[in-house]
């Protein structure tokens, strides 16, 4: 059986001696045998151990690892299912990072803003959890007992792919930042307790969203270029509120006009029209129709015939 000095395993691998007796002293190459004069010899089988130790090494493959490897106290398909789940951990923070990077070239954040996105990208998968879990339980506390309120929230809730685009990285960064706003938390909150209110008056049926029927309605006499105060708009305000009235089962009234307007003022937040969007973009949904422009405009004609 042919042996080897350490000078040629050297030769034969490109490893430096150094490196060889490194792995040797560890116990994860060890010598076949000895010299008269005490130097390591290596048979064939050492050759291949550190063309293994090498090439795992260079995948990162810790030392220990790599010993039970060798040692086949594990095998190396075990090993190597589960560095791979590890570099897809790694991979997964590294596009949430460029995403970071990414935003703040595009924004121009300030310092604040960025360590804060920074922060975000740093979360673990159940720390995001966790952040839009707060943000939702904190704005349905109370309301679980609704009818459809548990599928309202289901529906607001983001899903970060395993394997998300970069599009969805910055999506999420952006919501997950969104859902810190303090005012922006409030207004959600008062959103959804009106609409709790309304659902829960006695006998109450199902009700179209005011906001979506004042957009519908709307959406025709923006694009025609119709100013809000003009005298063919009364037509689309006195469709909305008699479908408002018509809905509550009460008359027309200023009174009634009123709290519809208070109730579209309120749906008028640009904050939720971009979670909505930046919530599509995440779970890969279409995106939904804005309110706005055409709410507003809406709004604005209604508030313009209350004096």
């Amino acid at each position: 059986m042919a042996l080897y000095s350490i000078g040629d395993l050297a030769r034969r691998t490109g490893l430096t001696v150094k490196t060889i007796r490194f792995y040797s002293d560890r116990g994860i190459v060890p010598p076949t045998d000895r010299s008269p004069t005490g130097y390591r010899l290596y048979d064939l089988d050492a050759v291949a151990r550190l063309e293994l130790v090498r090439t795992l090494r260079d995948l990162g493959v810790d030392l220990p690892t790599i010993r039970r490897v060798v040692a086949r106290e594990v095998s190396l398909p075990e090993v190597a299912a589960a560095h791979a789940e590890a570099l897809a951990v790694q991979i997964r923070t590294l596009r949430l990072r460029r995403a970071v990077l990414t935003a703040v070239a595009r924004r121009g954040s300030n310092p604040e803003e960025m360590d804060l996105m920074h922060k975000l990208a740093k979360l673990s998968e159940d720390e995001r959890r966790r952040l839009v879990d707060d943000f939702l339980e904190a704005a349905f506390d109370g309301l679980d007992t609704v009818p459809g309120f548990a599928g309202i929230m289901r529906s607001m809730t983001p899903e970060l792919p395993d394997d998300p685009s970069t599009e969805q990285v910055e999506a999420w960064v952006e919501l997950a930042e969104l859902t810190q706003d303090p005012d922006f938390r409030a207004a959600v909150r008062r959103t959804l307790a009106r609409h709790a209110a309304e659902r829960g008056e006695a006998d109450a049926p199902p009700r179209p969203d005011p906001a979506a029927l004042a957009r519908d309605h709307a959406r025709p006499a923006l694009a025609a270029g119709l100013a809000p105060a003009a005298p063919e708009a009364d037509s689309v305000v006195a469709a909305v509120v008699a479908a408002y009235a018509r809905d509550r089962g009460l008359p027309d009234s200023p009174a009634l006009r009123r709290r519809l307007l208070d109730r579209l003022e309120e749906a008028d937040d640009p904050r939720r029209d971009r979670y909505l969007e930046l919530l599509a973009v995440i779970n890969g949904w279409t995106a939904p129709e804005p309110l706005s422009p055409a709410l507003g405009w809406f709004t604005e004609a209604l508030r313009a015939r209350l004096g």
